[in-house]
């Protein structure tokens, strides 16, 4: 099955509408100020807001629940990523707003895979990051072989210091349940700045 492709921590605008060219599927935004991919402060919440040729996905960490409203209708968001430490209650609470919710989760050799299940009905995907004290974006990547644990049936996004030079390893992972392929720091020129041609490569060879 063909593996799809997520970008994460976008915020230049020239940058988007280049990588908008390519063959991605989602597009990911921080709305977590502590990031150094924090993208309200740049004003382009109405460019954002229009783009529809790929599911946009808000990252919020531990956010209060008026403020994800607030900013998932403001860029008009497909997906809410809840990246921090919410409940299953939580969850349910934005996907009962009619929200696609992808709740991620810290990897490492610790983790205790069974702690999904209690998310299952209210999410759409996992996603598997790897555990840093920073909530993602660290370049740093878990032990895949960790995902041999993992013993559900919800499709989920594989994160975490994922560079071109790991194409040809995700090739060859056979888990049907990896939907999606999420990068973001190590494809990058500065924080928030994208390697376009340097992804084209990588979903050249990953597609």
């Amino acid at each position: 099955m063909t593996k799809k492709i997520k970008i994460c921590g976008m915020k230049n605008r020239d940058n988007i509408s280049e990588l908008l060219k390519l063959d991605i599927d989602f597009m990911g935004f921080i709305f977590y100020p502590k990031s150094k991919r924090y993208v309200v402060d740049e004003g382009i919440s109405d460019f954002i807001s229009k783009i529809n040729t790929v599911k946009k996905v808000g990252v919020f960490v531990n956010e209060k629940g008026k403020n994800i409203l607030k900013y998932a209708r403001q860029y008009k968001l497909d997906y809410i990523q809840l990246h921090g430490d919410e409940t299953p209650e939580i969850c349910r609470f934005f996907y009962n707003e009619g929200f696609k919710i992808i709740k991620a989760f810290q990897v490492n050799e610790n983790f205790n895979f069974n702690i999904c299940d209690a998310y299952n009905e209210v999410c759409d995907y996992f996603l598997f990051d790897t555990k840093s004290t920073q909530y993602g974006g660290s370049g740093q990547q878990f032990d895949w072989s960790l995902l041999e644990e993992y013993q559900n049936e919800k499709p989920y996004f594989l994160s975490g210091g994922i560079s071109i030079n790991d194409a040809d390893k995700i090739k060859k992972i056979s888990d049907k349940r990896l939907a999606v392929i999420d990068i973001n720091s190590r494809f990058e020129n500065k924080n928030g700045l994208k390697n376009v041609e340097e992804i084209a490569k990588f979903i050249n060879k990953i597609k």
